[in-house]
Parts: C-alpha cells; structure tokens; sequence
C-alpha cells in the first residue's frame, strides 16, 4: 500500500517536522498542496504546540500531523494535546516513544517514529507503531551515520510494516529510488524550505540556492549531538571547538539560538543554516504543489523508462 493511501493524502510524501519551520500555517499550506504537512514541535512548549495545531486546522480540511522531538522536556505534555486536539498522525525523534504509544493508539492516532538504524524497529514494532520513516545521513538536522540507500532496505528486510525513506529525497528519480528500495513513500524536506510558502528568511533559502552538493557539513559527532547544516563563519567556529575537544555544554551554548536567527533573521554567517545534501538540486523558489507534482510526475516518467528499458 501506498503512503498516501494510508494517510489520506494526494501524493505519497510527508513534510519533515522542521523546528522553528514547520508551522501550523506551513504544515497546512503542504497539506493542502497534497502532502501531509507536519508541525514541527521542536522549539515549542505544550500551549503552543495546541495553538498551532488549532492554527493549522482552521486553515485545512486535509490530513495533517505533528513531530514530536522527545528530547523536549515538555514531551509528556505534548503527547497529551495531540490526544485532546484529535490529531491523526504523530511522527517522533530524539528518543523512544514507549511510554505515549498506548494512549496514541486508543486515540485512534497513526505513530511513525524517525530510526536511524535498525535498532529501534526491533524495539518499537512490538509496541503497535504503524510504520517507520527511516531517515539516512544526508538529510538536514539531526542525523544518523547509516545512508539512505543502506538504511532502507535493511529496515524493509526486518519489518512487513510500512517503511518510509527520508534523506536526500528532492526530486522525482530519488522518490523512484526510495520505492525501489522498498520504502512507501518518502519524507522530504530541504526541498521544501525554498517553496514560496515556507516561512524561512529570503537570505536562508537563497543560501540553500546557492549551495553546492559539498556545501553541507555535520557538526557534533565526537558529543553525539550530530546536525547537518550549510558550512559558514558559525559551522567552521563550532568545528574548530569541536576538535579542540569542547564539551557538549559548550558547544550547545555556542549555538544557542543560532537556528532561530537564520529561519527569522536571515543570518547566514552565525545563524545553523540546517540543510540535507540535496540542496545542490535545488535552484529556484517555486509553490509547493508545484514542487510535489513535478517529482511525483518525474517518479513516474522515472519508473515507465526503467520498465521499457528492461523490456529490451
């Protein structure tokens, strides 16, 4: 089955729950153009996850969801308002969603938590997930160290529930790819952030145009707090630090507040620039449905030429 016959929507793709991005005014512009849009919890408390949630619903009738970073001490509390506020789909990250699935589950709510390896499949396909968004390195954020490519498969080999690839998806030959590998449907996002609707700052989403496919870096492995952004005066500082062997205290204060000054600022010299390795495809500021269509069109004229060409 298809992911966007499990979830209701048009097309088989789900926008990442991008912290400080993912609005309830942009989860539902995606929504509406045939994504399921996701509101992306980080950086909120519990009041205001409630209040975009309510903002998202006034402005869809589409299906929509909610990212959960369970990192956030305000976790349990959110777990609880996406129960009271009825929404239908709750994906995770940063942590083991364990203790909140039973009352997802009674609520009726579909749960698909982000792995970035296969160890948490194991763990949580017991507890009655619906599903995993196995996300490789490439993408933007807060990253694993296991591809895309090797990560899907292996997730699909362990596991009959549906699978759905993030990282490094922004055209219609990587949604292609992904169904190949066996995943659903895909999660897409730095694709995204150069869509006319999205929130960001003019200066981050021509940043993010300008970018080769080398321009991105991780910063925080050696405190296991890796991020993959756009190399700039901050990424060069914060490795430098890095290396000299800073606490991840430290260096969590060296970046504190650096991604709200780029999505709100545009500062492109302090400010974490979070962007997947994909930005390289990314060329110019369009719609978002017009971004959906074309790399749901280009997947198919994708697989038709695979087919005909084995056939000869």
């Amino acid at each position: 089955m298809k992911l966007n016959e499990i979830l209701g929507t048009e097309f088989p793709i789900i926008q990442g729950g991008m912290a400080n991005i993912a609005t309830g005014e942009f989860a539902a512009a995606v929504s509406n153009a045939g994504a399921l849009g996701l509101i992306g919890a980080g950086g909120m408390n519990a009041d205001m996850l409630r209040q975009h949630i309510r903002r998202c619903r006034e402005l869809t009738q589409k299906p929509f969801g909610v990212n959960i970073m369970l990192m956030n001490p305000a976790a349990p509390e959110m777990a609880q308002v996406v129960v009271e506020e009825g929404v239908p789909v709750v994906t995770t990250g940063a942590g083991v969603p364990s203790q909140f699935i039973p009352a997802w589950k009674e609520a009726g709510i579909k749960i698909f938590p982000v792995v970035p390896a296969t160890t948490l499949v194991k763990r949580l396909e017991p507890l009655g997930v619906d599903g995993f968004i196995a996300e490789g390195t490439e993408s933007g954020g807060h990253v694993g160290e296991l591809t895309t490519m090797a990560l899907v498969p292996q997730v699909c080999e362990i596991t009959d529930l549906p699978v759905i690839a993030a990282g490094g998806v922004a055209s219609g030959r990587q949604l292609a790819a992904a169904l190949a590998l066996g995943a659903c449907g895909v999660q897409v996002g730095t694709c995204l952030l150069v869509s006319q609707e999205c929130p960001i700052h003019e200066n981050y989403k021509m940043a993010i145009l300008k970018a080769k496919d080398s321009d991105t870096t991780v910063t925080g492995r050696s405190v296991n707090a890796p991020v993959r952004i756009l190399k700039n005066q901050m990424s060069r500082e914060y490795l430098k630090q890095e290396r000299a062997g800073a606490s991840r205290e430290v260096l969590e204060q060296f970046t504190l507040g650096s991604l709200r000054r780029a999505v709100l600022e545009g500062d492109t010299k302090t400010g974490s620039l979070m962007c997947g390795q994909n930005a390289g495809l990314l060329h110019e500021i369009r719609p978002l449905r017009t971004i959906l269509e074309e790399m749901c069109r280009d997947c198919g004229e994708t697989v038709r030429q695979l087919a005909q060409e084995a056939a000869l």
